[in-house]
């Protein structure tokens, strides 16, 4: 685009230059004619003089006196010269007179051969007398000339010399609008360079709107309207011609940032996006970038002004502390923020730069898991403490290449010895086709779009199976998850999707885990029971295990955690908690579950409690697929006896 501009650019210009080539060039040819016309007609008056001048001498002997005298004392002599200056008389040359200067320095008639406004003999006209005295004084002919649009006007005067002085002055006077008829001849074809040299002069003022539009828009193209800083677009430029190892990479990440969007709204959440913006700006340095990489994430490529450059441990530094202790006013409000940081210290070693990008995301994820409002370098010890775990990037491309999937465990009604229901877990399956188990990969995506993917993906595939068997199966997912906005959104549209299979759908949470905004999280599990889900409560009398849930949350099912049910047969104090929680879900009517049933000997103990179902390897394995009794799952008499 940027060749076919130049070279719009160039043919225009040499249209340009051409136009004002051939205008001055046309210009020049019509000065010349009109010049050229000067001299000929002057060179004409000038012969005519001459004429005038011998015929005078011819006519008045040189020892006369004064030419006056000898004029005024013969009228027949001046009539016969006067038809003699007549015959010069042409429409061009209208008037032919002699003049001389009286003692008071006024002009008077001599001769006169014009064939109109005809003088007198001795009659006084007014003329330039600054112009005929030098002809006087000079004794050399003159010219006067007057010329403009409509025509030329020419006065010759010659003296007429007798006996060394000057006794009178022939004048001719010489008129004609041929320059008129030459200037009319002529304009059209200066009028038509002057419409081409108007329009070119357009197109270039039209060719400069759109290059300043261009660059205008192009600043709009790549720059964030929000936050005033470089957006994907510039990044996608910059990424081609990028020095990798000139520079560090920065992800920034704004901690907690949709609870400030979900508790101010989002101009809040506007307004700490821009103060962020700017702090970070403040903080960098001129051959610096920043890009607004994701709602609300910031790339920043930290300039190395020499190999080893600290300029990354510097600047986040600062940048966390100064945003830390910043208070945000939004409508009177104060607002406290934190930022979460991961760094790339050395993109150059990176296959590319999307790649060492990628990096820092990674080591942004790791600060946030990690408690957020933290500092996180990828040559520090984090990488190592992942133990064998599936990166970010890796886990996101088994997704795209649906290598996520699940396998289902049975849970066994434990009277009749029949499957009642399935519980999906989810896999990952690696290049090689070998089986991931989730803990090598899930906390790496924990808080991650990746994370929101994987939960919708797993819905789907549950839900492909549920209508295949027409059976219960269980999900399991955090109450963070309930209580996320954009994963509740993407469970419930699952849902409203396969709303006839949704009977059949069992959302177990992790009863572990800390839910703060108990309110928020009743309204939403009963809006998932509505559709026809049942709530199931996992791992129940592990650590600190609160009764109270039963009275704030719509629970149907019980999951009694494997760490109690496993020691059923060697621990006194397991089989009390169990036979308590199992006592009290059946007063609340909630179905029980026990976990981890590994031996025949639990099997037996677990019945004798009163738990309604069990899960276990003793009663199934997981399998890829549910097909009756496949997968190591125990005959029902087994089960039953």
């Amino acid at each position: 685009m940027k060749s076919i501009g130049r070279i719009y650019l160039f043919l225009i210009a040499t249209i340009a230059a051409s136009v004002i080539y051939l205008y001055y060039g046309v210009s020049t040819t019509h000065t010349k004619l009109i010049e050229n016309l000067e001299k000929i007609f002057v060179l004409q008056a000038g012969y005519f003089a001459e004429n005038i001048e011998k015929e005078l001498n011819k006519h008045v002997l040189l020892d006369t006196p004064r030419l006056y005298d000898a004029l005024k004392e013969n009228p027949h002599l001046r009539k016969e010269l006067e038809h003699t200056l007549s015959a010069l008389i042409t429409p061009s040359f209208k008037y032919v007179y002699v003049l001389y200067r009286d003692p008071r320095g006024k002009y008077r008639y001599l001769l006169d051969g014009s064939l109109e406004d005809k003088g007198a003999f001795d009659q006084k006209l007014d003329v330039d007398k600054q112009k005929w005295n030098r002809c006087y004084e000079t004794k050399e002919d003159q010219v006067l000339m007057q010329k403009n649009l409509e025509g030329l006007w020419i006065t010759y005067l010659k003296p007429i010399i007798r006996n060394g002085s000057v006794q009178g002055i022939a004048a001719i006077d010489f008129s004609t609008r041929l320059p008129s008829t030459i200037a009319h001849a002529i304009r059209p074809l200066e009028n038509i360079f002057l419409y081409i040299f108007a329009a070119v002069g357009i197109l270039l003022l039209i060719l400069l709107y759109q290059t300043v539009l261009n660059i205008k828009t192009k600043k709009e193209s790549i720059i964030d309207p929000l936050t005033g800083t470089y957006n994907r677009n510039f990044l996608r430029d910059f990424l081609k011609s990028v020095n990798p190892a000139k520079y560090q990479i920065m992800m920034v990440d704004i901690d907690h940032f949709k609870k400030i969007n979900d508790n101010f709204g989002h101009k809040a959440g506007d307004l700490v996006l821009r103060e962020v913006a700017g702090t970070i700006k403040n903080e960098l340095r001129e051959k610096d970038r920043i890009v607004r990489f994701g709602g609300e994430e910031f790339l920043v490529f930290l300039y190395k002004e020499k190999r080893e450059c600290r300029a990354a441990n510097e600047i986040s530094g600062r940048l966390k502390e100064s945003i830390e202790r910043r208070v945000f006013i939004y409508e009177k409000t104060p607002i406290h923020i934190t930022v979460s940081i991961g760094i790339t210290s050395n993109p150059e070693h990176f296959k590319s730069v999307p790649e060492a990008i990628k990096r820092a995301d990674e080591m942004l994820y790791i600060a946030k898991r990690e408690g957020r409002n933290k500092i996180i370098f990828d040559d520090k010890i984090h990488e190592a403490a992942q133990g064998g775990k599936m990166t970010i990037a890796e886990v996101k491309e088994a997704l795209e290449e649906k290598r996520i999937v699940c396998c289902y465990q049975p849970i066994v009604e434990l009277q009749s010895g029949r499957i009642s229901k399935y519980e999906a877990l989810v896999r990952m399956v690696d290049k090689n086709g070998s089986m991931i188990q989730p803990l090598r990969f899930l906390d790496s995506i924990a808080y991650t779009n990746i994370y929101t993917d994987l939960t919708k993906q797993v819905l789907t595939i549950v839900f492909e199976q549920i209508k295949e068997v027409r059976m219960p199966i269980s999900i399991n997912l955090n109450l963070s998850d309930i209580l996320d906005n954009m994963i509740f959104t993407i469970i419930e549209d699952e849902i409203k999707e396969n709303l006839e299979l949704a009977k059949w759908l069992v959302v177990e949470l992790l009863e572990k885990e800390h839910h703060g905004n108990i309110e928020n999280l009743k309204e939403r599990l009963e809006v998932l029971k509505s559709y026809g889900v049942k709530i199931a409560i996992d791992d129940f009398g592990s650590g600190f295990s609160n009764f109270s849930i039963f009275q704030n949350l719509p629970v149907d099912i019980l999951k009694i955690d494997g760490s109690l049910i496993k020691n059923l047969d060697t621990s006194k104090v397991a089989c009390s908690i169990t036979e308590s929680i199992t006592l009290f879900a059946k007063k609340l009517e909630i179905e029980t579950v026990a976990e981890y049933v590994h031996s025949e000997e639990i099997l037996r103990i677990v019945k004798e409690i009163g738990i309604e179902n069990g899960q276990g390897f003793y009663l199934g394995r997981p399998t890829e697929r549910i097909d009756g009794q496949s997968g190591g799952i125990r005959q029902a008499s087994e089960i039953s006896a």
